[in-house]
């Protein structure tokens, strides 16, 4: 197979790269509204239900930066079938799971598989259509809306699945994904020979260890008291482990990362606001799919229903109106006002009653939280893969992703506490259950606005590059 495609299956290889970040993404989300069916027939506790999301994500953002450096290794191809393999595999162990210790397992083998198709995907998007600026600014928002599409979808399809089927049905609709992913990769991708070099598992094992243990502390300690021992045993083994990575990858001649990477213009901007958004947006639609579940009183089909519009939103605003801001605005100003806007919805959205009904306390701001998203995703997922030289492709994908994964993960874990001490934890009472989703969503505000303020004073604003941006916007 020849190194480029032919124009128009470079565009279906688009729809397949969509899809899989869409998939990816969606893993995250479309347990949200199965949750509660979940936690009655495996047994899980209150506060062990945030483990179905973070057994994935925490295998899903510790081994990216191995899924990216394998990719730059054995080419994108390679590792993108094997991503889908690992992940079919995950959805059915997940599916048939009988108790909690299966469900957990299976989770974190489908964020294995996420892993390596995440950081593959979009080093191939930047094969395909990484020589003409034009068509790299239509790709990367297709990819981009591809994202928080795929969490917001999530939930409406969870809903849909929970209403008529079961919830074992939010896993088994990866198969057929799958195996056709499958099928249609040799035929679509292009194909990159394999290089040379050592693979740093010690460093993916620490990144991924530090990374596990640092949310298990942090989830454990409403439990066990935020001064106990067995919390900060947790948060210093944590720590340790994360220091070890640094430390190795600053030993080794082929390290999982190259530390000088980061010295690249903006990217390590780029990537704190990948962050701050993946720890904003994700404890908002969980928090939310509980408030409307929990409080509101809504079945599995209308709770996802009742998201849909932001679904929409952001699907429409990431092709169409995002693409042409940044054109016009450049990154910078699109990130900060993105997470500004972020911040002013969900702090809307702190205002939920007791009392409350979607019109009121969930559409209006969760629209405009929709609306954050869509301006500074694209913008500073654009910076990030842009940043890296080409050889470090698949590195800088997986960098970028995970930014996002683990601001999910330690995002939702910090707000889960935070949850729990303002009364989320006494099922049947509203009054307490709204007050601990409502201190989520303040405290999911102010990690917008305190990134939007971080990203302000330290991302540059690369005058040439936005205007040959702008320019490429006109002639498409």
């Amino acid at each position: 197979m020849s190194t480029q495609p032919k124009s128009t299956r470079k565009w279906w290889a688009l729809a397949l790269i969509a899809a899989a970040q869409f998939m990816v993404i969606m893993d995250t989300s479309i347990i949200g509204v199965a949750l509660p069916q979940m936690q009655s027939d495996l047994g899980f506790s209150q506060e062990g239900l945030t483990w179905v999301f973070n057994a994935y994500v925490i295998a899903f953002g510790g081994l990216l930066l191995l899924g990216g450096r394998l990719s730059d290794l054995f080419g994108a191809r390679r590792v993108f079938s094997a991503g889908w393999l690992i992940l079919l595999i995950g959805s059915v162990v997940a599916g048939a799971a009988g108790n909690v210790a299966v469900e957990l397992a299976g989770r974190a083998v489908q964020g294995a598989g996420a892993a390596l198709i995440a950081p593959s995907a979009l080093t191939l998007l930047m094969m395909l259509f990484g020589s003409t600026q034009k068509e790299m600014t239509k790709a990367l928002s297709i990819y981009g809306a591809a994202a928080p599409a795929g969490g917001t979808a999530g939930v409406f399809l969870g809903g849909v699945i929970t209403e008529y089927t079961s919830w074992p049905w939010v896993f088994y609709l990866n198969i057929p994904i799958a195996v056709v992913a499958l099928i249609a990769t040799p035929f679509l991708m292009p194909n990159a020979p394999a290089r040379t070099g050592s693979i740093d598992f010690l460093g993916a094992l620490a990144v991924t260890a530090g990374l596990a243990v640092g949310v298990f502390g942090i989830v454990r300690a409403p439990d066990v008291g935020w001064g106990s021992g067995q919390t900060w045993l947790a948060l210093a083994v944590s720590a340790a482990l994360l220091g070890a990575f640094v430390l190795i990858q600053s030993k080794r001649r082929e390290p999982l990362v190259r530390l000088g990477i980061f010295k690249a213009p903006n990217l390590g901007a780029a990537n704190i606001a990948q962050l701050v958004l993946g720890a904003a947006w994700i404890p908002m639609w969980f928090f939310l799919n509980l408030y409307l579940q929990q409080v509101l009183g809504y079945s599995a089909f209308p709770a996802g229903a009742a998201l849909l519009p932001m679904t929409i939103f952001v699907m429409l605003g990431m092709i169409v109106v995002a693409p042409r801001a940044m054109a016009r605005f450049g990154a910078k100003a699109m990130i900060v006002a993105g997470l500004l806007v972020l911040g002013i919805g969900l702090g809307w959205m702190s205002l939920i009653r007791p009392t409350g009904n979607f019109w009121v306390d969930v559409l209006p701001a969760s629209l405009v939280a929709a609306a954050g998203m869509t301006l500074a995703f694209i913008p500073s997922l654009g910076t990030a893969i842009s940043a890296a030289r080409p050889e470090e492709g698949g590195l800088a994908s997986g960098i970028v992703n995970v930014s996002y994964q683990v601001g999910s993960a330690v995002g939702l874990a910090v707000m889960t506490a935070i949850a729990a001490v303002f009364g989320a934890d006494q099922l049947g009472d509203l009054t307490e259950l709204t007050n601990g989703f409502s201190a989520v969503f303040l405290g999911a505000a102010a990690i917008a606005v305190v990134g939007a303020g971080i990203t302000a004073v330290v991302m540059r604003s690369p005058k040439v590059d936005e205007s040959e941006t702008a320019r490429s916007s006109v002639n498409s």
